[in-house]
């Protein structure tokens, strides 16, 4: 059986930071809100659809994570991967990590993947702008799997083959990866674990054997940027084509781009001599945090057309992986600012859930 696991972004809920930094009460949802239409047929804003929670819901009250985990496992979603900030000891976005772990109607598997990225004003196009930096140490390594290692002896954590998984999204940022990496095994050893099953995100440094790094293997991101290969404009009479002249101000100032093109250049791609379990993506449109400029907007997805690119990683993972190694990564649950969710909206309704369905019973 191929299992299907997707990021889930904890963003969701306000907290001190963010209110000191983007304003009193803020979280995804005041991006989201506030997005608007660049071109024709250009769906924005992405407006979720009730589904036994509050429709624009609140990650701080509890009882919204287990409605979540009760609808994504009704729809074939085995288990979520949550990004997990972690800032040489100083953690953010917590709050549903915490409280799933104390929550026993919370059944749903579940793992953590480290966003170990700096915090910077990059949704207002000014990177160079660091609210809460990321540095690494040896020391840092230490305390950060000592802290992980209790959630990892959750029964609910994602074990592979009785190891613990533990992603790291950006591998390349890593100082010293393998001395990180050595350390983390050395201490889930002395914790009582064969060893961890530690994942790199291949998202911004692709093709990189995750041996290189002491990962055990790579999961492909997506949408792969590297696919971004035919930019489009629209024209006044709606038609396509990639000549800027005469096109639509929205598709100008944007970068636009058409799912099947994208899809189509992912599946081209080569199979690595290294070991990468697949990614897939519903949709991708970040038009709600760039904020109508150099949004990246990848056009005309629908839920069959998602259908269809599931269907064919699920049947190159049944080929290419053992059955108790069929892994999909689903990018996303619930990335609403950048239009990437399977969570139901107002669009598409549980499409999305319904096809992920369909090709979890193949």
């Amino acid at each position: 059986m191929t299992k299907f696991w997707s990021f889930y972004l904890p963003q969701f809920h306000s907290i001190p930071e963010n209110d000191a930094w983007w304003g009193e009460g803020f979280t995804e949802w005041s991006n989201v809100k506030t997005a608007a239409p660049q071109f024709l047929d250009h769906y924005q804003p992405h407006v979720p659809m009730g589904t036994g929670y509050e429709n624009y819901y609140d990650l701080s009250d509890p009882v919204v994570l287990v409605h979540q985990a009760i609808l994504a496992r009704k729809y074939g979603i085995h288990g979520f991967v949550f990004y997990h900030y972690w800032f040489s000891g100083k953690r953010l976005l917590e709050s549903p990590v915490n409280y799933l772990l104390g929550n026993r109607y919370f059944k749903m598997p579940f793992c953590l993947c480290w966003a170990n990225e700096s915090w910077t004003r990059r949704w207002d196009g000014l990177d160079s702008d660091v609210l809460m930096p990321q540095s690494y140490s040896a020391e840092d390594d230490e305390r950060h799997i000592r802290f992980l290692l209790p959630i990892f002896k959750d029964k609910r954590y994602f074990k592979h083959r009785g190891r613990p998984v533990f992603i790291v999204y950006r591998s390349e940022e890593l100082h010293d990866p393998q001395r990180t990496l050595e350390i983390w095994r050395s201490e889930a050893r002395k914790a009582g674990f064969d060893d961890l099953y530690l994942l790199r995100v291949e998202g911004f440094q692709g093709d990189l054997d995750p041996l290189r790094h002491g990962f055990d293997a790579a999961i492909e991101f997506a949408p792969d940027w590297r696919c971004l290969t035919r930019r489009v404009y629209l024209d006044k009479h709606g038609r396509w084509s990639s000549d800027q002249e005469g096109a639509l101000a929205g598709t100008i100032r944007n970068r636009v781009f058409l799912y099947d093109d994208v899809v189509r250049a992912m599946l081209a791609k080569k199979k690595p001599a290294y070991k990468r379990y697949y990614g897939v993506f519903p949709a991708w449109d970040n038009t709600a945090r760039r904020q109508q400029h150099s949004a990246t907007i990848i056009h005309k997805a629908t839920p069959q057309k998602y259908q269809r690119f599931l269907e064919e990683v699920v049947e190159r993972t049944r080929r290419d992986f053992a059955e108790d190694d069929r892994l999909v990564f689903i990018n996303a649950w619930n990335e609403w600012g950048e239009g990437c969710h399977l969570e139901p909206d107002s669009r598409h309704g549980k499409a999305l859930l319904e096809a992920s369905r369909r090709v979890a019973e193949l």
